[in-house]
């Protein structure tokens, strides 16, 4: 199935079908050379199998992990870029999750002020997610997404084959994202973990995730109004994960935790048995003060306040600006 994305003077397709990564040179085609960037962790047959479909491709690898996503990296994919000649008329290839996409797409966006972009993102997290909006970054002194810019993919393949590979944590991680956009935006995906049907009906899970941040997304590119809606749960999420450590949290299971506190108390409990369905832990015994210290740096914050997203029905969702000490009450 096809998502078109429509957005002023830019729209794109997101392909959502098995096995597309095996037709993925017919779904690009792409005339000039192409970077392939994706990191260790991801099954070098889907380098392979990518490399083969394209006539003129060079191939980045760097080591698997948040903590590489990195100034030091984002430098070292522009040097290969300079090094292979990459001019205008080139592209970048995404293969693999979230970190590789935002590094890729960051690289992308300002090699020459910019060159085309494409994502075949390799982790539910990543496909139900981080793929789709055009958002690009690293992480800088210690915080998320600190540097970067809004650059998007000239289009998406979203294989769900891929997933095969992942572990059970990488996929609960996932789907975090997908409680996210269910309990703010659609009641009938919300529906689905709440049945406990997420894993028989992955691909719909899929579908439904990408197509609702499709939605806020050409309402909203750049995150001036509604994209905001997409940081539910983000807020604490990102000071929990950055205070935490890289090895201790994934990000979807870090979203997970900040959402609770932006529920009301008519469906949090509902939303902590969604977030178990798939696997996905409601307590974590963290540490307030480094968090408080993450939350100063925020993006969302505005003067004093910060921006939070809450909900109080399913399927719905309202702004509220807050104090920093307001927040750090809800940890």
């Amino acid at each position: 199935m096809i998502l078109p994305v429509s957005l002023p003077g830019h729209s794109y397709d997101i392909v959502i079908e098995k096995g597309s990564l095996k037709k993925a040179g017919e779904l690009l085609n792409i005339k000039g050379k192409a970077l392939v960037v994706t990191d260790s962790g991801v099954p070098k047959s889907y380098a392979e199998t990518l490399l083969a479909q394209l006539e003129n491709a060079v191939l980045f690898t760097f080591p698997q992990g948040e903590e590489n996503k990195n100034v030091n990296t984002l430098l070292s994919i522009c040097e290969k870029l300079l090094s292979e000649n990459f001019t205008r008329s080139d592209c970048v290839i995404a293969l693999g999750g979230g970190v590789t996409g935002d590094m890729a797409g960051f690289a992308s966006a300002i090699y020459m002020r910019g060159i085309d972009f494409y994502n075949i993102p390799t982790t539910l997290l990543s496909q139900v997610d981080s793929s789709v909006g055009g958002k690009t970054a690293v992480d800088f002194e210690k915080a998320k997404n600190l540097l970067g810019a809004f650059h998007q993919p000239k289009k998406v393949i979203i294989d769900p084959e891929l997933l095969s590979t992942l572990s059970e944590r990488q996929i609960s991680n996932g789907f975090a994202e997908a409680v996210k956009i269910s309990v703010t935006n659609d009641k009938e995906l919300f529906e689905i973990f709440e049945n406990g049907q997420a894993k028989e009906k992955l691909e719909e899970v899929i579908y439904r995730a990408v197509k609702a941040k499709r939605d806020v997304v050409e309402q909203d590119e750049k995150e001036t109004s509604l994209r905001r809606v997409l940081n539910f749960g983000h807020t604490l999420g990102h000071a929990i994960e950055s205070s935490a450590g890289l090895d201790t949290l994934l990000h979807g299971e870090c979203v997970a935790l900040g959402m609770i506190p932006m529920c009301s108390d008519n469906i949090r409990e509902r939303v902590k048995n969604a977030l178990h369905s798939v696997g996905l832990k409601t307590q974590y015994d963290y540490d307030k003060e480094k968090v408080k210290e993450f939350l100063k740096h925020d993006k969302k914050a505005s003067g004093k306040n910060v921006c939070i997203v809450r909900s109080d029905e399913i399927g719905t969702f309202r702004f509220e600006n807050v104090s920093l000490s307001e927040l750090e009450k809800m940890l």
